[in-house]
């Protein structure tokens, strides 16, 4: 894909909230998402200013012909893994017809306003059928900080690490229960009930477009094309069991039971204008093997993206007071990029399918004040961080919000966000007497 028309940063939309400096959905994004109002079934939907324009009611009107309406057909259904099959090229050309269909000067304005629907009066669910879920460990600084012993994985800098998460857990604008765990106290005792040590972990996840067969691996010039899009992630992590069990096979109930993402998928052409190299990588450090390596991914297999966690409290809640910002860092900090993860993820043979996700693993970033999870915030919930209202936190509590935003930015672009991806902790659940 290359840098087009959809990118200018001339062009405007007739939906004036989409024009304003600091919008998430401006002309040059345009999003894919999947939502439903009351009395109505599931369906695909393209966001633009605080608007959405309902590809279903769109297909009725007439407005697409030949490649273009069988994208939309693929798009306008209640999970958008069709148009994912289809390829990049298809979502493009989709793009590129409601980019026309939207602009200031349109000439199908009249059609096209009906069938807007505002933001505010739907509800937004998982976009995608999700087959797999791996999560990633890419970000050095987080590695580093979590090391008990300030060694990283002897693989770290070798190859992207991950595991195999729970994709039946997947969720969109909803809350959850606190986790029920064993775990070891620290006088050493194991115990079980409710997870004392919540925690949140700001991560970015690229969905996987066109997969590929079984035994046959993906090279990193081809990995590109395998990426659909991207969204918000939050990979909930409980402290207390992820200590307790994942020696030696890993994570697994400490991460398995939610997943938060945001509704949209905010396309891998919408992001073209943003992408750059990636971190240096210290002179000690070994240098990727050559399937992990090439010249385009080493000049602009990066994505720079600013990712700001806030939280809102049941106090602050209360008392009408806006999310606090805990933390800010950028996706440009990430050891390993998304291209490398596909790569690597298929180069045993594993087969890929389109609505997978790949996880980045925690953002963190090299400064204090980049720490993106509450682990490493609270160094281990050993040193509280203070909220503006007074409160304190080093670990979640039932009743906190969590919110993610993400935007990308550069001088000549204009800038897009991701929406937002939010979740809220809701009490455990009563353990069974029976």
């Amino acid at each position: 894909m290359n840098l087009n028309e959809t990118h200018d940063p001339k062009r405007k939309s007739f939906v004036e909230s989409a024009n304003p400096a600091g919008a998430d959905f401006p002309i040059q994004n345009l999003p894919f998402c999947v939502f439903s109002r009351a009395g109505e079934s599931l369906r695909g939907g393209v966001a633009i200013g605080d608007q959405l324009i309902d590809l279903t009611a769109a297909l009725r009107a007439g407005l697409f012909s030949g490649a273009v309406e069988k994208a939309a057909q693929a798009a306008s259904g209640p999970s958008l893994n069709a148009l994912m099959a289809l390829g990049n090229g298809a979502a493009s050309s989709l793009r590129a017809c409601l980019s026309d269909l939207l602009r200031s000067d349109s000439t199908y304005r009249n059609r096209v306003q009906p069938l807007l629907v505002p933001q505010a009066q739907v509800k937004f669910a998982v976009p995608v059928s999700v087959g797999t879920f791996t999560d990633f460990l890419c970000s050095y600084d987080h590695t580093f900080r979590m090391s008990r012993t300030g060694d990283l994985p002897p693989a770290f800098k070798h190859l992207p690490i991950a595991y195999h998460s729970r994709a039946s857990t997947v969720i969109c604008d909803e809350g959850f229960h606190r986790p029920n765990v064993q775990s070891r106290d620290k006088g050493g005792n194991v115990c079980f009930g409710p997870e004392q040590a919540l925690d949140f972990e700001l991560e970015m996840g690229a969905y996987v477009g066109v997969g590929n067969k079984m035994g046959a691996p993906v090279s990193l010039a081809a990995a590109p094309d395998h990426i659909f899009g991207y969204c918000l992630l939050n990979d909930w992590s409980a402290r207390s069991i992820q200590a307790w069990e994942s020696t030696p096979l890993g994570p697994f109930l400490g991460k398995s039971f939610a997943t938060s993402i945001s509704p949209f998928v905010v396309t891998s052409e919408a992001l073209l204008p943003f992408a750059i190299a990636g971190r240096e990588r210290a002179a000690s450090d070994p240098q990727p093997l050559p399937y992990l390596s090439d010249k385009d991914n080493v000049a602009s297999g990066a994505l720079d993206i600013t990712l700001d966690a806030y939280m809102v409290t049941k106090r602050m809640r209360d008392a009408g007071a806006p999310p606090a910002r805990v933390t800010r860092t950028n996706f440009k900090h990430m050891y390993w990029n998304f291209a490398q993860m596909l790569t690597h993820h298929a180069s045993n043979g594993c087969s890929l399918q389109p609505g997978d996700i790949l996880g980045s693993g925690t953002t963190s970033g090299p400064a204090d004040d980049s720490r993106a999870c509450m682990a490493e915030i609270s160094s281990r919930g050993s040193k509280p961080f203070n909220l503006p209202n007074g409160e304190t936190r080093t670990y979640l509590v039932d009743g906190d919000e969590v919110i993610f935003r993400g935007r990308a930015e550069r001088d000549g672009a204009v800038g897009i966000g991701f929406g937002e991806c939010r979740g809220i902790v809701l009490p455990a659940v009563a353990w069974p007497s029976a």
